[in-house]
């Protein structure tokens, strides 16, 4: 038997598309039941419905109740949990390669027969309810909440997956079986395994479990969001300054994908990094600060994020511009090229020891770009990206017209009216 894990992807009559990844030299595996919807899909009247259903298939099915969801995965020694974004919703499990027919049977009850009871509807929208009461104690949490907000302002992806107090509210039953109706369909649902496990015995429990949906996707994903490079200073009485930068992105389907992953390590990625470097080392003006790019299908963002001291706040804003400005005009150097280059591919490999990584990667990449991206793919793109791919990505990006900035904290509402094109805002 082969050491080497083997991918295989079938698609059901009915268009489910079941993709596994052998590993025969581990005793786990991690599965995932995915729909490609989530909150960017909502109606605005019902943002959130997408994270309380959820919730809600945790709550009880025709022939399980709550607790006994619990138990059966207590029982063995399993971990089982979801999780829902802008354009996708998991519901996924680790468990020991022995327990996968049962763990799919749960997952698979859940996903088809959960109750919806009113009651219980009632009691997790209050669940839901402190969630964003959570978040919204949460400084950090605010300001990039803001900061998408402002830079996607009129876009279902600019607004929060966990949904607003009255739209979590509205939500009915009649709602979500109505979305579910939509949205809940084979096209959009993709089963994904990774560890030790046997591809065609999951397709043909697959089949058994869901082989009966039907139904087409009513509504595609929404339109590509205009970045509007907004600049926004908001108040709030806490201990630190929340300085968060954005540029457009790439989305997931662009072939620059692989040259603003490298972007992003150069600039924030990493303890080597030129803003860890410059303004944590160098400085000690902050505990954290970093870069992140985040595609969509449609879109991309890429976010600088540091939290300081009020009287730092000003410097490590002008800090943060100077690096962009200086990126912008000169781009990275060779040896910083070979270094992201070396951090972006070593993360892959070590990540890729993860089953439930393996699993995500599964999902995101057929619900992204409709195909399996093979590691060995990925490193090839990244080696093959070079300096004038990153330099004019970076000119492009960092360009200072197309720079948002979102401080939170405080600060009054004429913070970095002295600092061009800074201009305050509500």
């Amino acid at each position: 038997m082969s050491a080497e894990p083997r991918y295989t992807k079938t698609i059901l009559p009915n268009g489910i598309r079941v993709i596994t990844e052998h590993m025969p030299l581990v005793r786990s595996a991690s599965i995932g039941l995915w729909v490609g919807v989530g909150s960017s899909h909502e109606a605005a009247p019902l943002r959130g419905i997408s994270h309380c259903i959820e919730h809600m298939l945790f709550k009880g099915t025709r022939s399980r109740s709550a607790r006994d969801i619990a138990e059966q995965m207590d029982s063995i020694g399993g971990n089982l949990n979801a999780f829902t974004d802008k354009e996708t919703t998991c519901y996924h499990a680790r468990v020991v390669d022995d327990t996968v027919e049962a763990t799919l049977d749960l997952i698979g009850d859940m996903f088809l027969h959960s109750k919806f009871e009113p009651a219980e509807l009632r009691k997790e929208q209050g669940v839901i309810l402190e969630e964003i009461r959570m978040y919204d104690d949460s400084p950090e949490e605010v300001a990039h909440d803001v900061f998408i907000r402002s830079v996607w302002a009129g876009s279902p992806l600019g607004d929060p997956t966990i949904g607003y107090e009255e739209t979590v509210k509205a939500v009915t039953p009649e709602a979500i079986a109505a979305y579910m109706g939509e949205r809940y369909t084979p096209d959009s649902v993709v089963l994904t395994a990774a560890g030790n496990v046997d591809h065609e015995a999951i397709v043909a429990q697959a089949q058994a479990l869901l082989g009966d949906m039907h139904g087409t996707n009513a509504g595609g994903d929404p339109p590509q969001p205009t970045f509007v490079p907004a600049n926004v200073v908001r108040h709030k009485d806490c201990e630190q300054v929340y300085v968060l930068f954005g540029s457009e992105g790439t989305s997931a389907r662009d072939e620059c994908r692989y040259s603003a992953t490298l972007l992003d390590t150069v600039l924030g990625g990493g303890m080597a990094s030129r803003l860890f470097h410059e303004i944590r080392e160098k400085r000690g003006l902050v505990y954290s600060v970093y870069s992140s790019h985040n595609p969509y299908r449609n879109a991309g963002l890429l976010t600088v994020a540091a939290s300081t001291s009020p009287t730092h706040a000003a410097e490590v804003v002008s800090l943060v511009r100077e690096e962009l400005a200086r990126m912008a005009e000169h781009g990275v150097t060779e040896a910083e090229l070979a270094r992201a280059k070396q951090h972006v591919k070593g993360g892959l490999l070590l990540s890729l020891e993860s089953t439930s990584t393996r699993m995500l990667r599964l999902g995101r990449s057929e619900l992204n770009v409709g195909r399996h991206v093979p590691a060995e793919e990925i490193i090839e793109r990244v080696e093959a990206a070079t300096k004038d791919d990153v330099d004019r990505l970076a000119a492009s990006m960092f360009a200072t017209e197309r720079i948002a900035l979102t401080v939170l904290g405080p600060v009054d509402e004429h913070f970095g009216e002295d600092q061009r094109p800074l201009q305050a805002s509500a």
